[in-house]
């Protein structure tokens, strides 16, 4: 279906895409972003390497904006190096272990990458990144230096695990320590960058399986849509503890005969993510900046549609699926709020319980972690008490509260832009059925039969 077709059978889509396109303004200029030829250089290298974290990363407050952008790019080259299959390991492994090192040299690029390798501009333009980490705060510098040399190791480490290698990730265990190396440093590492530019509470830094469940989430998410691809290239990271309940090898659930068991284990994979969901929402509630906000948010609530997408979806083994550009459009516009993360995760929530297939191995697992869950949820606002009964005041209750001052006045500006639409399409109406009276009226009539 191609996208006009799509927004055409989903206005409301269409309508978010609209707004986000003509009536959103963007929190802050980027007119900073063009500051010195380097730094100019590092967000076209930046918007080569992936549109969509562009987008995010240039909503975000310019104290911020710069480390978060250099932060990505350098995880992005040591990514390059860790994915290029035509680098010798005898060169990759000490060059992961000691790419952190790089960040203090004046000057360092490399040109060892494929030819055909997409990235490789990150590394071969590894100066100007350089130039532009050197002008960073030093706390800054710390964490990212810090979270370079943990996930360059994690990766020298995974290369260097034959066992790994040859039949993928294993347990449960593994699985969540795969994932912390590639996501979870990564929330490690913003959640240390939010926290020093005054945009968190501190308290995120106290509690690390917050962060890590953020991480953990996408990845997951990430993981099982990907099944296809992955299993196209040869690799597995689906582990095995979950997958051996529903068949004798990985590659099976792509026959017809095996399509059940295929979903069913799909659906396991959803339940496992679904854990992070309660860290996940404690977490935003303790974001405070506005555009720090959004852009944690953004992808926590494409993973849950994303979630609800590959649930009980036999597509996911023989293609990679992906959400709609008109869904996309209105998850950013409506997780501008805590109370819209809270309502689309409720959503999707919803969505997957109701298409709960009655035989899923699962199902009564199901049924009591979405349960816990809503409890969740609704302990946060414990709207509906009885009279005199005074709300629970836990935690989650008095995060949620103090939360209500910082999105108010976003829900004044949502209105405002639906208010803005709303008029222009009462003027194009207008103007549309202008025309139709004067070229259809009855002169026209008239003249038309004589």
């Amino acid at each position: 279906m191609g996208k006009l077709t799509q927004f055409i059978t989903h206005p409301l889509e269409l309508r978010a895409a609209i707004i986000l396109q003509f009536f959103r303004k963007p929190l802050f200029s980027v007119n900073d972003t063009t500051e010195t030829p380097d730094l100019k250089q590092c967000y076209k290298l930046l918007k080569l390497t992936s549109r969509s974290f562009a987008a995010v990363i240039m909503e975000l407050n310019p104290e911020l904006r710069n480390a978060v952008m250099l932060f990505y790019l350098i995880l992005r080259a040591l990514d390059t190096v860790e994915d290029d299959m035509s680098i010798a390991h005898d060169i990759k492994v000490p060059l992961l272990r000691d790419f952190h090192k790089k960040l203090s040299l004046d000057d360092w690029s490399f040109d060892g990458n494929s030819p055909d390798e997409k990235d490789r501009a990150v590394l071969t333009e590894f100066n100007s990144i350089l130039h532009e980490f050197h002008r960073l705060n030093k706390e800054y510098r710390d964490v990212i230096i810090r979270i370079t040399k943990e996930m360059g190791n994690g990766m020298a480490d995974y290369i260097l695990d034959e066992e790994f290698n040859l039949n993928g990730v294993q347990t449960i265990k593994d699985y969540d320590m795969y994932c912390h190396y590639v996501a979870g440093l990564v929330g490690d590492g913003l959640t240390h960058l939010m926290v020093i530019a005054r945009f968190a509470s501190p308290e995120l830094i106290k509690r690390p399986e917050l962060f890590e469940s953020m991480g953990l989430f996408l990845q997951k998410t990430n993981i099982i849509r990907d099944y296809a691809e992955d299993i196209e290239a040869g690799r597995s990271f689906w582990p095995k503890e979950i997958w051996s309940i529903y068949g004798e090898k990985l590659t099976n659930f792509q026959s017809p005969e095996n399509t059940k068991q295929g979903v069913f284990c799909i659906n396991h994979l959803v339940l496992n993510a679904l854990e992070h969901v309660t860290d996940v929402l404690t977490y935003l509630s303790s974001i405070q900046e506005r555009s720090s906000f959004q852009f944690c948010a953004i992808p926590q609530v494409m993973a849950i549609a994303t979630l609800a997408l590959v649930f009980n979806n036999e597509d996911v083994l023989h293609t990679n699926v992906k959400i709609r550009k008109g869904t996309t459009c209105d998850l950013i516009l409506k997780s501008r709020t805590y109370k819209g993360c809270v309502d689309i995760f409720e959503y999707y929530l919803r969505d997957i319980r109701k298409r709960l297939n009655v035989e899923d191995p699962n199902y009564l697992k199901f049924n009591i972690h979405v349960a816990k869950i809503d409890q969740f949820i609704e302990e946060m606002y414990q709207d509906n008490l009885p009279q005199g009964v005074k709300p629970n005041k836990t935690e989650i209750y008095l995060k949620v509260s103090e939360r209500a001052k910082f999105d108010n006045p976003i829900e004044d500006v949502q209105y405002e832009e639906i208010y803005k639409f709303n008029m222009l399409l009462t003027v194009l109406f207008s103007t549309v059925l202008g025309i139709l009276v004067i070229y259809l009226g009855p002169s026209n009539a008239e003249q038309s039969t004589q």
